[in-house]
């Protein structure tokens, strides 16, 4: 009886076509910058395939299901957290990184990295955690993303961190506008083009789920939305398209269709500059006079207004201020308590204290803390009835 061998594909041959399928602008796996503690390779997977699981199996990764983005957990179980909001960039990402012939990998471990280090309670407890640590480097939490990857996480013995490839951790860090690490900011003005979709990624993906649940909420009403030109538009194809149809596939139809049109321009757009910038290798990406990925001048006047919108109507709406409100005094409070009397951290928080300063550990503890933790760990320390 014969015995049938399946074809197997390895990494070097993944690699090899990696050179005929990716753009010359494209960061290829085999080109990698390499970890900064040296591993060897895997078989069967790439570098960025390896960087990508990495993040997926984290505890960090799988706390962001109890992260949310503007509403506390409680508030209701179909609103966007954390996990769902990075699960919907790295989508985006890799539809665009597929049509730019970008690598794919490499733009969804950006994506769903991006926002490892964010705090509990969205995007109030960055402002409040920033508040907090003024006095000591500040916060913010894509170097706190970064941190996590190379210090927080604990899952191998022969280094701490994930140990993820240079480009992954750079597009991690330059997600955020200003940056200061030593290992990137000195030497190119731009991450890869991978890292740049990953970010206007994330732009069309949050702006487009907080009118959904914006809606969902109440928060907005269809006649608020008028006057927003992108929405209008889209709103208005939809309805004439659906006529008929109940108000609620509307609104989703909608939505989807924002989302095409956003990410159509993007790729539209970036494909654009590339050809107008004479964009031609890695290198070019990184030393140009500009970010090569964007929106046309049209787009983004409309996405800029679109987020002027929600700025005013959803995350200024009392609903909004007063849980952002409620969550700060939680994390103010811990934090001070933390600092007054260290014996009340964990023990396996409080051993950090050997590496680490009080207000980085404590920082950290906070930072790495679901909606549902913090609230209870408040619990644990203010309320007299509360078994601790």
């Amino acid at each position: 009886m014969a015995i049938l061998t399946l074809p197997m594909l390895t990494r070097q041959e993944y690699e090899t076509s990696e050179a005929q399928r990716l753009a010359p602008y494209a960061v290829h796996s085999g080109a990698s910058r390499g970890r900064k503690f040296p591993e060897p390779e895997h078989p069967y997977r790439t570098a960025f395939q390896r960087d990508r699981d990495r993040i997926v199996h984290s505890s960090a990764f799988r706390r962001l299901e109890y992260k949310t983005q503007v509403f506390v957990y409680h508030e209701g179980d179909y609103y966007r957290t954390r996990l769902t909001h990075s699960m919907e960039v790295a989508q985006i990402s890799r539809t665009i990184a597929r049509v730019l012939r970008l690598n794919e990998e490499l733009a969804e471990t950006v994506a769903l990295s991006h926002d490892l280090g964010h705090t509990p309670f969205g995007h109030c407890g960055e402002r409040v955690m920033a508040e907090l640590m003024k006095e000591f480097g500040g916060f913010e939490h894509n170097r706190q993303s970064l941190r996590v990857v190379e210090v927080l996480e604990h899952r191998y013995p022969n280094f701490p961190g994930l140990n993820l490839t240079w480009e992954a951790r750079e597009g991690i860090l330059m997600h955020a506008p200003v940056h200061d690490h030593p290992d990137f900011s000195a030497t190119h003005a731009h991450p890869s083009l991978e890292a740049q979709i990953a970010d206007l990624a994330d732009e069309i993906a949050y702006n487009n789920h907080d009118i959904d649940d914006g809606l969902k909420s109440n928060l907005l009403t269809l006649e608020q939305l008028e006057e927003v030109e992108l929405w209008q538009e889209a709103y208005r194809a939809t309805f004439d398209a659906l006529l008929g149809q109940p108000p609620r596939v509307i609104q989703h139809q909608t939505v989807r269709r924002l989302i095409n049109e956003l990410t159509t321009d993007l790729v539209e757009e970036t494909a654009h500059r590339i050809v107008v910038d004479g964009v031609e290798t890695v290198d070019d990406v990184r030393g140009a006079s500009r970010r090569i990925a964007g929106f046309s001048p049209e787009m983004q006047s409309k996405a800029q207004c679109l987020k002027e919108f929600l700025y005013r109507n959803m995350y200024q709406h009392f609903r909004v201020v007063r849980m952002g409100e409620k969550a700060g005094r939680i994390l103010r409070q811990l934090f001070e308590a933390y600092i007054a009397n260290p014996e009340q951290l964990p023990p396996n928080i409080k051993q950090r204290l050997e590496e680490d300063a009080l207000h980085t550990v404590v920082c950290d503890y906070l930072a790495g803390m679901t909606d549902r933790y913090a609230l209870e760990e408040y619990k644990k320390l203010f309320d007299p009835f509360e078994r601790v």
